[in-house]
């Protein structure tokens, strides 16, 4: 988490590259992200906002999926956040 680069690398692609795994049914990719999401804002903010752009494209998911995207979300949007997030986050449940 240190390494921007790498956390880049691993879980930009996993949230852009994998959607079979990042949109998976049962939702663990989406859980997956958030938290990594929530744990990289307090170290590297700028980041955890670039990779949060994962994210914009959930209401165009099937009703099931679409579900499990927007609680993952509103997770995030309730917790303390950097105004980069926050302003990603904000902006995607819009």
């Amino acid at each position: 988490m240190s390494n921007p680069n790498r956390v880049r690398a691993l879980i930009g692609n996993f949230a852009t590259a994998n959607q079979t795994q990042f949109n998976r049914r049962d939702g663990a990719g989406y859980a997956f992200h958030a938290d990594m999401m929530l744990a990289l804002d307090a170290k590297n903010p700028q980041v955890a906002a670039r990779l949060m752009t994962a994210f914009r494209s959930w209401r165009a998911l099937e009703p099931e999926r679409r579900g499990k995207a927007e609680t993952q979300l509103r997770r995030i949007a309730a917790a303390p956040l950097s105004r980069d997030v926050h302003d990603i986050v904000t902006r995607t449940l819009e």
